[in-house]
């Protein structure tokens, strides 16, 4: 399971032209699924991302959480994380875990985030989003869990 994690001021998602959903300070996170994965990598990736200390503090080192600074997690599946663009120049999604699992697992991600107590807004599983935000910083995080471990 890969996430890439974007410390953000806000981040607003729209489908078919209309608001999906927003969050204002927080983090938005672009999850991936492949095969292997299972409910494990879900709830590690979860317990970190939740734990990940890139707020700025009063002395402006990254030291807070985004619990400390009472942000928020906005959700976005995104498949392409596991692309493979090693041969040619049209990648491929075989990595890619297929919708069913995908889904499954998406969906409990979202759940384990929620038990951290940091409020959750979501994407739309397979829809066409459209996602506007504002990186602070720009500090972007490149998280992957394998067998139940962070890379």
């Amino acid at each position: 399971m890969k996430a890439v994690v974007q410390r953000v001021q806000d981040s607003k998602l729209v489908i078919d032209g209309k608001e999906y959903s927003s969050i204002d300070k927080g983090f938005l996170v672009l999850l991936g699924v492949t095969h292997d994965d299972t409910k494990k990598e879900a709830e590690v990736l979860a317990e970190k991302i939740s734990k990940l200390r890139v707020f700025e503090d009063e002395n402006e080192k990254m030291n807070l959480s985004v619990m400390d600074v009472q942000g928020s997690l906005h959700i976005v599946s995104q498949f392409t994380l596991y692309a493979d663009s090693h041969h040619g120049n049209r990648p491929s999604f075989i990595n890619a875990a297929r919708p069913e699992q995908a889904t499954e697992l998406y969906e409990y991600f979202i759940e384990c985030c929620k038990k951290t107590g940091v409020p959750v807004a979501t994407g739309s599983f397979g829809a066409m989003m459209e996602i506007t935000f504002t990186n602070m910083g720009p500090v972007t995080i490149i998280l992957e869990c394998v067998d139940g471990k962070i890379l």
